[in-house]
């Protein structure tokens, strides 16, 4: 199990129901056209994109650099994936479609590579009800309690872990 390098914490607005995380190596580049949007995560060259539902405003993020793979949080989420990325420079940005780049991270991570990142993420039970964003299905989404600190108020709370798999 890896152990906590770094964490950051902030709060961001979605734009076309999306939100991510970008590699400041890379320039305007954006996932793939074909990428599956039955999936909540859409990754690409240096990036990773959240789909969220439109009736979220608000995500309250927590950023994570673990040192190898950390234990499955706590508690219960609506939802979770992974996926792996290449990060060129090895620094990230926050970034939305409207907005472009928010604010450099200061999240310390090792080093360019291959990185591994666990996205997990729960929604306010009291500003109900989600719908789905993604292709395909327009399911009401789950809302289990036990993460209203973390929500502070706001519609989301994102949880991502990440941790180094292979070097540039």
């Amino acid at each position: 199990m890896g152990r906590l390098l770094d964490s950051w914490d902030t709060t961001v607005s979605a734009s076309y129901r999306l939100f991510g995380l970008v590699d400041t190596a890379m320039g305007a580049e954006s996932f793939d056209a074909g990428v599956d949007r039955s999936k909540w995560l859409l990754p690409g060259p240096g990036l990773v994109y959240l789909q969220v539902p439109s009736q979220v405003g608000t995500t309250v993020i927590r950023l994570e650099s673990w040192t190898g793979a950390p234990a499955q949080p706590p508690g219960r989420w609506a939802g979770h994936e992974e996926v792996e990325v290449d990060l060129p420079e090895g620094e990230l940005q926050l970034q939305t479609l409207d907005s472009g780049v928010l604010e450099i991270l200061p999240l310390v991570l090792p080093s360019p590579g291959t990185y591994r990142m666990r996205w997990h993420w729960v929604f306010n039970p009291d500003g109900g009800p989600f719908t789905s964003p993604l292709e395909g299905s327009s399911d009401v989404l789950a809302t289990p309690g036990g993460h209203e600190a973390d929500l502070g108020g706001e519609d989301q709370f994102c949880l991502v872990q990440i941790w180094r798999t292979a070097t540039c």
